[in-house]
């Protein structure tokens, strides 16, 4: 029997002080988040970006949060109820921190009688800081199981047709036709992530945004101008209207231009009607 389980990224079980501050501790501590040896990485974690950032972070999430909770959870959730109701198969949602864990899913589905499970992990584009470090929890997951289990992995789909069609209807429906720019901002990772990600471990950063990129199938900022590229050319929006940038950073060394800088910059570039979307 066939069985799927989606996965999303994670969030704090609550807006508790501890419960905010368990969750970027085990997130800053993937060897694939923070990649730096271990003791820098703790003293980096522990001592200086927790403490520092905790309440920064829960204010954040308390501006999303809902009566229910994590939205993203529980989005994840409803998202994996439609699935199972239109595919006929059982599905499980699972976090890659924190809860409903990807142990738990893995075993759900295994329980139910799946032989065969059907990952999904749901990040658009390749990062070993999202992609790669759940496909590594699930494989560990699926070794701790007695039983045999065939486990197949969803790529990311930065480019597929429906991926960019849901953009463009969301974009739609939500920018004015006199907009100056249409801002697409994903989410920074450090640059070295790019080179690490390569499978020769180089990167040449000149070409990334271009279809030469050699590391395409791996390259985090080709993949994310591709999909704005793409959306653009459907929505017909002319290459001067549109542009790349990336939101949240921690220390030097992560990919520009940063969103909101680039926010402060552009009135005085005569871009005053600007229209933001997050893929």
């Amino acid at each position: 029997m066939k069985g799927i389980l989606l996965i999303n990224l994670g969030s704090p079980k609550n807006l508790e002080d501890n419960s905010v501050k368990e969750y970027l501790r085990e997130f800053l501590s993937d060897d694939l988040v923070v990649d730096y040896p271990k003791w820098i990485q703790q003293i980096l974690v522990n001592w200086i970006i927790v403490p520092n950032r905790y309440k920064k972070t829960q204010k954040a999430y308390s501006k999303i949060w809902t009566e229910e909770g994590s939205p993203l959870i529980n989005n994840t959730i409803e998202l994996g109820r439609h699935l199972a109701e239109d595919s006929s198969l059982h599905v499980e949602t699972a976090m890659r921190y924190q809860e409903p864990s990807i142990d738990e899913g893995v075993n759900s589905l295994v329980n139910k009688g799946c032989s065969s499970i059907l990952v999904i992990p749901l990040y658009p584009h390749y990062a070993i800081s999202s992609t790669l470090t759940t496909k590594n929890k699930v494989i560990e997951a699926v070794k701790n199981i007695d039983e045999k289990v065939d486990v197949n992995f969803v790529e990311p789909f930065y480019n597929k047709p429906e991926y960019i069609d849901s953009l463009c209807s969301l974009i739609k429906e939500n920018r004015k036709e006199d907009s100056d720019l249409l801002l697409f901002s994903y989410h920074g990772i450090p640059i070295r992530h790019l080179r690490k990600a390569s499978p020769n471990k180089k990167h040449d950063y000149q070409l990334c945004e271009k279809s030469e990129c050699i590391s395409k199938e791996f390259c985090y900022r080709h993949q994310v101008y591709e999909t704005s590229r793409l959306c653009a050319e459907k929505l017909n929006i002319p290459q001067d209207k549109w542009r790349v940038t990336f939101q949240s950073r921690i220390g030097p060394g992560w990919l520009k231009p940063f969103t909101d800088k680039e926010l402060n910059m552009l009135p005085g570039k005569g871009i005053k009607k600007n229209r933001c979307n997050k893929p």
